[in-house]
C-alpha cells in the first residue's frame, strides 16, 4: 500500500509569492438561474485559501466546472467568484480567461493577500489532455503550486499534475487530511480493519478488492456486485445484476481471501423484487434461494445484523458504495442501517466519497464520521493501491526518501520484451517505499509510459537533444518527451560523454531544455580512473556540476536529480566503497549548497556504478547518498526489487 507523505503549504514560504492553487469548485448550478445550489466544495477550500492569504501569498486559483466543450458562459466560474468573495468577506478578482492576456495581466498586478480566480480551466481542451504547452503557460504565472482538489488528483491533467513539472508543488489542507486519514485507515489502521464495499459491479472494484485483501481483517460485500460472488458459489441469483464473465475472478478473489485469513462476508439474506422500480414490492429471501424471476435490490435484515456485529467489533471501518438501491425507499434499509451502525460504533470511520458520502449526508450522520472523502474516484484508486498522479507530483516531506533508478541501456528495446518485464517489475515493487524509475530505450518509451500509468514505476528516457525540432537525424527532443508524458530523462551519462563526445556545455543545454518542457532531468557526473588516480575527482565534479547548472534558477532545483557515477566503476564490476561514494556525493551536495544555499538540499544525489543487491544497503545508508542509478542489476527483476526495498 502506497502511503504518501507530502510537503504542505505550511512547509514553504509564500509571502510575496504568486501561488497557483488548484481548487475543487465543481459545484452544482441551478439550470434556470445559474445560481450555486450547494457551496460545500467552496467552503471546504476556505481553510487553505485563508491560510495562504493571511501569510501574504498572491493567490491565483484554478478550477474546473462541469464538462464544457469549449467556452460556455453557463459554465463560467463567475458565480463561484461571487460566492467565494461573500464567504471570505473580501474581493475576489475574476479573470476573463485562463492563460490569456487578461489572466496574465491580473496575475502580474496581484498584491500580497489578493485573490485571482481564473476562468474555467476546462474551456481549454489542452487541460484534460495535459498538454505541456498549456501547463507551461499556466505555471508561468506563478512561483509555487498548491494542490487542494482531491477529487481531481486521480487524473493527470495540466492543472492537477502538469504544472508540477514546472513549479515546486505542495499540498493544501484538504489533500493533506485526505492522505492522512486514508493512509492511516489502510496503512496504519486501528484493528480489526473492516472494509465494506457496495456498488453495482465487481469489475469496478476488482483492484480495490484484490488490494484490500492484503490489508483488511474483514471484507463485507453488498450491492449489485454481491450477486456475482453468490453466483460464483453456485447460488441462484434470478434476474439480479450478475457479471457472468467474472465468475472465475470472483472465485479467485474468495479463495485468495481465505488463503490470507480474511473474513469474507457475503449477504445471507436478500431483499428481492420482480422488477427494478421504486414501487416494486420488497420480498425477503435467503441469499441461496433467490427465485428465478426475482432480482436482488438490497441486503436483508439478517445480513444487516451480521454486518452490524462485524462493524461493532472493528477498530477501523472503510466504506465505499451503498449495499442496496438506496435511491428507492423500499430498498434503502440496508444502507440506512449500515450508516447508522458505523455512526454509532466506537470506531475510526472512513467514508470513501461518491454515493456513500451522499448517503451519509442525506441521513444526517456526516458529523459522526471520522472522515468523509471529498473524492469518490480518487479514494477508490487510493484504496486500489494506484499511484495518484496529482499526488505523486508533489514534493516529498522527507528529502531523504530513496530513489531506485534503473538504466536498461541498449537492452529490452523490443516492445514485447519490455512489456513483459514491466508487468513483472510493477508487481515486484508495488509496495516499496522508494521512487522506482526505469530508463528505457526510445523504441519502447510510449509503451512504457502507458504500461506504468497508475503504478509505482516511473519512466525515463536515456537521452534527448536540446533543440525542439529540426534536421537532427536520429535524435529525440525534450519537447517530444513532454508530449509523450515521459517524466524523467538521463543527461550527461558517462557513456554519452565518452562514446558520443558530449561536452559539459552540451549537458547544460540539455538540462535547460528539459526544464523548459517540464521533463525532470537526472544529471550524471563522474570521474575516470585516471582522474581519480591523479586526485582530480573533486576538480572534475566541480567542473561538471557548475557547467551543468549554469543559469539554473533555484526554483527549478526540485525538478533535478544528480547521479554521481564513477566512470571506472560502470560495468566493470568495481564498485566505489561506501566511503568513496559518500565523499563524492557529499562533495556534490556541498557544491550545490555553495551555489544555491539551503534550497539545494532538495536535490537528490544518487550513486551509480555496479550497484547490486549485495552492496546497495551499505551505499544507500550513507548520509549523502539518496539512492542509486542501477545498470546491469536493473535487468534482473528480483535483484532490482531488492535494491528498491532498501531503507
Amino acid at each position: 500500500m502506497i502511503i504518501y507523505d507530502k510537503k504542505t503549504i505550511d512547509d514553504v514560504e509564500v509571502k510575496g509569492k504568486r501561488v497557483l492553487l488548484r481548487a475543487e469548485f465543481n459545484v452544482p448550478l441551478d439550470k434556470s438561474t445559474n445560481e450555486i445550489t450547494d457551496d460545500r466544495r467552496i467552503k471546504a477550500a476556505l481553510p487553505t485559501i485563508r491560510a495562504l492569504v493571511e501569510r501574504g501569498a498572491r493567490l491565483i486559483i484554478v478550477s474546473h466546472l462541469g464538462r464544457p466543450q469549449g467556452f460556455d458562459d453557463k459554465l463560467s466560474l463567475k458565480p463561484v467568484a461571487k460566492r467565494l468573495s461573500e464567504l471570505l468577506e473580501k474581493p475576489v478578482i475574476m479573470a476573463k480567461d485562463v492563460i490569456g492576456e487578461d489572466a496574465q495581466d491580473k496575475a502580474k498586478a496581484l498584491k500580497d493577500g489578493e485573490i485571482l480566480l481564473l476562468e474555467n480551466v476546462r474551456f481549454h481542451k489542452e487541460e484534460t489532455k495535459n498538454k505541456p504547452e498549456f501547463a507551461k503557460a499556466l505555471s508561468a504565472m506563478a512561483d509555487l503550486y498548491a494542490s487542494d482538489a482531491f477529487g481531481a488528483v486521480h487524473r493527470a491533467h495540466a492543472s492537477t499534475a502538469g504544472v508540477a513539472s514546472f513549479l515546486p508543488a505542495v499540498a493544501g489542507y484538504t489533500i493533506n487530511r485526505e492522505l492522512e486519514m486514508l493512509g492511516r485507515a489502510v496503512g496504519r489502521p486501528k484493528r480489526p480493519l473492516t472494509a465494506v464495499l457496495g456498488g453495482a459491479k465487481v469489475f469496478d472494484k476488482i483492484g480495490v478488492i484484490r488490494n484490500l485483501i492484503d490489508n483488511v481483517d474483514n471484507l463485507l460485500i453488498g450491492g449489485g456486485m454481491a450477486y456475482t460472488f453468490q453466483a460464483a458459489k453456485g447460488w441462484p441469483v434470478g434476474t439480479s445484476l450478475c457479471e457472468t464473465d467474472k465468475l472465475d475472478l470472483a472465485r479467485e478473489l474468495m479463495a485468495l481471501a481465505e488463503e490470507k485469513g480474511v473474513n469474507f462476508v457475503l449477504p445471507v439474506d436478500t431483499t428481492v423484487a420482480d422488477r427494478y422500480a421504486a414501487d416494486a414490492v420488497p420480498v425477503i429471501v435467503d441469499s441461496d434461494k433467490i427465485p428465478d424471476d426475482m432480482m436482488g435490490l438490497d441486503i436483508g435484515p439478517k445480513t444487516s445484523k451480521l454486518f452490524q456485529e462485524v462493524i461493532a467489533s472493528s477498530g477501523t471501518v472503510v466504506w465505499n458504495g451503498p449495499v442496496g438501491v438506496f435511491e428507492f425507499e423500499a430498498f434503502s434499509r440496508g444502507t440506512r442501517e449500515l450508516a447508522r451502525a458505523i455512526a454509532e460504533a466506537d470506531i475510526i470511520s472512513i467514508i470513501g466519497g461518491g454515493d456513500s458520502a451522499a448517503a451519509i449526508e442525506q441521513l444526517g450522520y456526516a458529523d459522526k464520521m471520522t472522515h468523509i472523502s471529498t473524492g469518490g474516484g480518487a479514494s477508490l484508486e487510493f484504496l486500489e493501491g494506484k499511484v495518484l498522479p496529482g499526488i505523486d507530483c508533489l514534493l516529498d516531506r522527507d528529502p531523504r526518501s530513496l530513489v531506485a533508478a534503473g538504466n536498461w541501456k541498449m537492452n529490452l528495446g523490443v516492445p514485447s520484451e519490455a512489456e513483459s518485464f514491466l508487468d513483472k517489475l510493477i508487481l515486484r515493487v508495488k509496495n516499496v517505499d522508494s521512487r522506482v524509475i526505469v530508463s528505457v530505450p526510445n523504441t519502447v518509451l510510449s509503451l512504457a509510459v502507458e504500461r506504468t500509468a497508475g503504478t509505482p514505476v516511473h519512466v525515463a528516457a536515456q537521452n534527448a537533444y536540446d533543440e525542439d525540432k529540426g534536421a537532427f537525424t536520429g535524435e529525440i527532443s525534450m519537447k517530444m518527451l513532454a508530449e509523450m508524458h515521459v517524466p524523467y530523462v538521463l543527461i550527461g551519462h558517462s557513456e554519452r560523454r565518452q562514446l558520443f563526445c558530449e561536452t559539459d556545455e552540451g549537458v547544460n543545454r540539455k538540462l535547460t531544455a528539459a526544464l523548459s518542457w517540464g521533463v525532470r532531468p537526472i544529471v550524471c557526473v563522474g570521474e575516470t580512473k585516471e582522474e581519480r588516480r591523479n586526485n582530480d575527482t573533486e576538480k572534475v565534479l566541480e567542473q561538471q556540476v557548475k557547467a551543468a547548472f549554469a543559469d539554473v534558477k533555484p526554483s527549478s532545483l526540485c525538478q533535478i536529480m544528480v547521479a554521481y557515477e564513477p566512470v571506472w566503476a560502470i560495468g566493470t564490476g568495481d564498485t566505489a566503497t561506501d566511503r568513496q561514494a559518500e565523499e563524492a556525493c557529499a562533495f556534490v551536495s556541498e557544491l550545490l549548497a555553495g551555489m544555491y544555499g539551503e534550497e539545494a538540499s532538495i536535490v537528490k544525489i544518487l550513486y551509480g556504478g555496479s550497484i547490486n543487491e549485495g552492496n546497495a544497503q551499505g551505499l544507500f545508508n550513507q548520509k549523502h547518498v539518496d539512492g542509486g542509478l542501477v545498470g546491469g542489476a536493473s535487468l534482473d527483476i528480483e535483484a532490482f526489487g531488492l535494491i528498491a526495498e532498501v531503507k
